[in-house]
């Protein structure tokens, strides 16, 4: 199978996961956007959905699926969306696509976070992707040199703002071992907006893809 065949089939078995009568949140991504295809189908038996990003919001309008802002909605059931690069633990790396923020957000408001990737994702230690930053523009030369001196390389992503107008560092030559403290460190250095690691929201539920089928991976 390839990828993108892949990423469908996660998106598909993503619709059990789904409450019927209930909103459902969305992420962003290739894989979602598989997802967000499938609920389609089921579009009558959802009371819509709560999007974290605007190209996610127009994928879902587009299939006539009502789509709420997040401060209107007080808890979700359910968010489902993809990954960068997921662990043994559930704990992601999130950003390529540059909503992290609205990401976890929207994660924030849900009882489980179901996570939908393709095998490649899966990895013993995060960081091989690179970790997306989103950050204020006056702090991102700053920012790179407190990288620096963890032992990472810090890049602006050329040409990208995020839907709330930032732009991102990319941080490449890091090993997350400790998801949970790197995270909640980043957070706290000033001009950061949000760190793409996912820890604190870590993946209760993981739909991984591979030629054998669907993977279920429990956290």
């Amino acid at each position: 199978m390839t990828q993108d065949e892949l990423k469908a089939l996660v998106g598909r078995a993503a619709l059990e996961h789904v409450v019927p009568g209930e909103l459902v949140g969305v992420g962003t991504g290739s894989t979602v956007n598989h997802f967000i295809d499938a609920l389609a189908t089921m579009k009558g038996r959802i009371a819509g959905a709560v999007s974290s990003s605007v190209q996610s919001t127009e994928r879902l309008r587009a299939h006539g699926i009502t789509v709420f802002e997040a401060g209107e909605v007080p808890r979700l059931p359910v968010y489902v969306d993809g990954a960068d690069e997921i662990d043994g633990r559930g704990c992601m790396i999130k950003g390529g696509g540059a909503a992290l923020t609205r990401e976890k957000i929207v994660a924030d408001l849900a009882e489980r976070f179901v996570c939908i990737a393709d095998a490649s994702k899966l990895v013993d230690v995060l960081g091989a992707f690179p970790l997306p930053v989103e950050v204020i523009a006056m702090a991102a030369p700053q920012l790179a040199r407190r990288f620096a001196a963890l032992g990472g390389t810090a890049s602006l992503r050329a040409g990208v703002l995020t839907d709330n107008g930032h732009p991102l560092l990319d941080v490449r030559g890091l090993a997350i071992t400790d998801p949970l403290a790197m995270e909640s460190e980043i957070n706290q250095w000033p001009g950061v907006v949000t760190v793409g690691i996912f820890a604190r929201h870590r993946a209760s539920l993981c739909l991984l893809g591979t030629a054998q089928g669907v993977r279920r991976l429990v956290f």
